[in-house]
């Protein structure tokens, strides 16, 4: 069913997140993370429109808190909600301990530290400058799961 609704793009899920220093986050996200800027669109006050930031084949989106419109009032900040999530992201990176220093070196939390993952590749998780939370690992979940994983029922779907 989903080939048949997804369109042939390079990555069909793209996280859309707010933040009210967009201009620093889309720095930050860019030196800390490795993200590259396809698309900034900025307002008239320093506020961010709408942003594209691109890392592999994955993309996310972006705005300023200060822009309001429909969309816009549907999303609250980690703050806003006690610095719960009702999502995060992950990055699928080469080495995660490069990274892992490099968040280090920022100051921001790190909620989960860097570990050897039981499926495969190590990974951290970690709150960005405005407490979105991101999960950055060397797994890499379009690979084939480790024969131990498929001997044990563990896999599922198809």
């Amino acid at each position: 069913m989903s080939a048949m609704t997804a369109k042939q793009t390079r990555s069909t899920v793209t996280p859309c997140l707010r933040y009210r220093d967009a201009p620093r986050a889309i720095e930050w996200l860019c030196e800390t993370f490795g993200f590259e800027k396809q698309l900034i669109v900025p307002g008239q006050y320093g506020e961010i429109r709408h942003a594209q930031l691109v890392f592999g084949n994955g993309m996310i989106m972006l705005g300023s808190t200060a822009v309001q419109n429909d969309y816009g009032k549907l999303i609250k900040q980690p703050d806003d909600i006690g610095g719960m999530q009702t999502q995060t992201i992950s990055l699928s990176v080469n080495d995660a301990t490069e990274i892992y220093q490099r968040v280090k070196r920022t100051g921001v939390e790190i909620i989960l530290d860097l570990v050897e993952a039981p499926y495969g590749g190590r990974g951290f998780t970690c709150r960005d400058l405005e407490g979105h939370v991101w999960s950055i690992g060397e797994y890499d979940p379009w690979a084939e799961l480790p024969k131990h994983m498929q001997d044990h029922g563990q896999v599922q779907g198809g």
